[in-house]
C-alpha cells in the first residue's frame, strides 16, 4: 500500500498547464510549516471533453516535480474510475477514487446481506464512539437496512479494488471510496456500517468521502447549515477514529471532501474538527484552478482580455447545454447573467471583480462565476488556440493559480491559528 500522508489537496489541471503553478503554492505552504500533498485529479469524463490521455496527467505532474525541486511526495488520481473506466489509468495513476454512486440503493443478495448482519453483532445495540456525545442505539432491522442501501455499492469498490491490485501488481497505489452521491447525508451508524462493510472486502482505503449536509455548487461557496456541517464533519472523524481500531483500517484514513474548492465559509469548522481529533483530510479542488486561467488572461489584457470575454459569450449562447450535465451542482439565476454585449464592453478589472471569487468585492457575480465554472467545453473546443493564448498569459495565470490555492485554499486550511 503506498501510503497518502496527513494533509493532501486534489488539484484538477484541465489543460495540463498549471502544475508548476499548483505545486508553488504547496511549496509556499511548506515553507511556512505545512505540509500539503498535491494530487493532481482528472475524470474520465474531463479527459474525453478535453480530448486528453491520463499520461498527460502524470507527466505534467512529474515534470512540476522536477524542475521546482519538491521533495515530497506527489500523487496521480484517477478521479471518478469505475471498472468500465479504469484501465486506461492503470500505468498513470497511483491514487484511484473508486466511484460506486450508481450501486448504491441497489441491495447485494439476500445471502450476502444476512451473512453480513449475522458477522458483525457488534453493530447491534447500544455503541458509544469517543468524541460523540451520545452513545446510539442500532437494532438488527437498522443493521440490516443500511447494508440493504450500501453493501452492493462497497461490494463493487471491491471488485473495482481488486482489478486494479491485479493490473498494477507490484505497483503500490492509493484507495479513496466515494459515497457521496447519495440522496443525503449518511448518519455515524450508516458511515460505520459501511467502514465495516469496507473493512470485509479487504479494501485498505486511505480516504473517504461521503456526502455531507448542504450543497457543494461548483466555484462558489458551501450553501447550507455551517453548525450542522461541523456537527457531522466532527461525528464522521469519531466514527472513523473508531472504524480504523475497530475493523484494522489503515491508520491514516481520513475524510475526502469532493467539490471541497470555494468553500470558505467552513474551512474554520473543517479546521477546528481536524484540530480537535488530529485527524488528516483529503480536500479536491474543482474547477477553481480553471476559473484562474480565465482571471489571469482578462487580467493580462489584449487578446487574454478577448477570449475571456469570448468564452463568456460562448458560454452564455450554450448554457443550457453546458448546465444540464452539472445540474445537482450548480444554481444559477439566469436573470443575473450579464449580457455579453454588456461584457463585451467590460475592462480587465470589471471582468476579473465579476470572476474573481471575493465575496466581499460588490461586483463579485457567482451566477457568471458557476456558468463559467462548466463553460471549460468551450475553451476545450477551441483547442490549441487557448493553449497557446494561456503560455502568451502564462505570468498572469500562474499568478493566479498559485494565489488562488495558497491564499484562499491552504492557508484558511491548514495554516490560520
Amino acid at each position: 500500500m503506498l501510503t497518502l500522508e496527513k494533509f493532501s489537496l486534489g488539484v484538477g489541471d484541465r489543460f495540463a498547464h498549471q502544475a508548476k503553478a499548483q505545486l508553488r503554492a504547496c511549496i509556499k505552504a511548506a515553507e511556512q510549516g505545512a505540509t500539503v500533498i498535491p494530487v493532481w485529479n482528472k475524470s474520465n469524463r474531463e479527459h474525453g471533453i478535453v480530448g486528453s490521455e491520463p499520461p498527460s496527467v502524470r507527466a505534467a505532474a512529474d515534470q512540476a516535480v522536477a524542475e521546482l525541486g519538491w521533495k515530497h511526495p506527489h500523487h496521480v488520481d484517477a478521479d471518478h474510475i469505475n471498472l468500465g473506466t479504469v484501465d486506461r489509468f492503470i500505468d498513470a495513476s497511483d491514487f484511484y477514487t473508486l466511484d460506486v454512486a450508481a450501486t448504491i440503493g441497489e441491495s447485494a443478495s439476500p445471502e450476502d446481506l444476512n451473512a453480513f448482519v449475522a458477522a458483525h453483532p457488534e453493530l447491534t445495540g447500544t455503541v458509544t464512539i469517543p468524541g460523540i456525545d451520545d452513545p446510539f442505539v442500532i437494532t438488527r432491522e437498522s443493521v440490516a437496512a443500511i447494508a440493504a442501501k450500501y453493501l452492493a455499492a462497497v461490494q463493487q469498490a471491491g471488485a473495482i479494488y481488486r482489478h486494479i491490485a491485479a493490473e498494477r501488481g507490484e505497483r503500490a497505489f492509493i484507495t479513496e471510496v466515494s459515497m457521496d452521491e447519495t440522496d443525503s447525508p449518511q448518519t455515524p451508524p450508516e458511515l460505520l456500517v459501511i467502514l465495516a462493510a469496507i473493512a470485509g472486502e479487504k479494501i485498505p482505503i486511505q480516504t473517504i468521502a461521503p456526502k455531507f449536509t448542504g450543497r457543494f455548487n461548483k466555484g462558489v461557496d458551501y450553501v447550507g447549515d455551517v453548525v450542522q456541517f461541523e456537527k457531522e464533519f466532527s461525528e464522521d472523524l469519531a466514527v472513523i477514529a473508531f472504524a480504523i481500531k475497530q475493523y484494522g483500517l489503515p491508520e491514516n484514513l481520513k475524510l475526502s471532501v469532493h467539490s471541497g474548492s470555494d468553500k470558505f465559509s467552513i474551512y474554520g469548522p473543517i479546521r477546528r474538527s481536524l484540530r480537535k481529533f488530529n485527524a488528516g483530510v483529503h480536500v479536491k479542488t474543482a474547477g477553481t484552478t480553471w476559473l484562474e486561467e480565465l482571471i489571469g488572461l482578462a487580467e493580462a489584457g489584449g487578446e487574454g482580455l478577448e477570449m475571456a470575454k469570448y468564452i463568456y459569450a460562448k458560454a452564455f449562447a450554450d448554457r443550457d447545454s453546458l448546465c444540464q450535465p452539472y445540474a445537482t451542482v450548480i444554481d444559477i439565476d439566469y436573470a443575473k447573467l450579464p449580457d455579453p454585449a454588456v461584457v463585451n464592453g467590460w475592462t480587465s478589472e470589471q471582468y476579473t471583480s465579476a470572476l474573481r471569487h471575493d465575496q466581499k468585492n460588490p461586483d463579485f457575480n457567482q451566477n457568471l462565476r458557476q456558468l463559467l465554472h462548466v463553460g471549460f467545453k468551450v475553451a476545450a473546443k477551441m483547442g490549441d488556440k487557448y493553449l497557446k493564448m494561456l503560455e502568451a498569459c502564462e505570468a498572469n495565470v500562474s499568478r493566479n493559480v498559485t494565489e488562488n490555492l495558497f491564499e484562499r485554499h491552504i492557508k484558511p486550511l491548514f495554516l490560520t491559528e
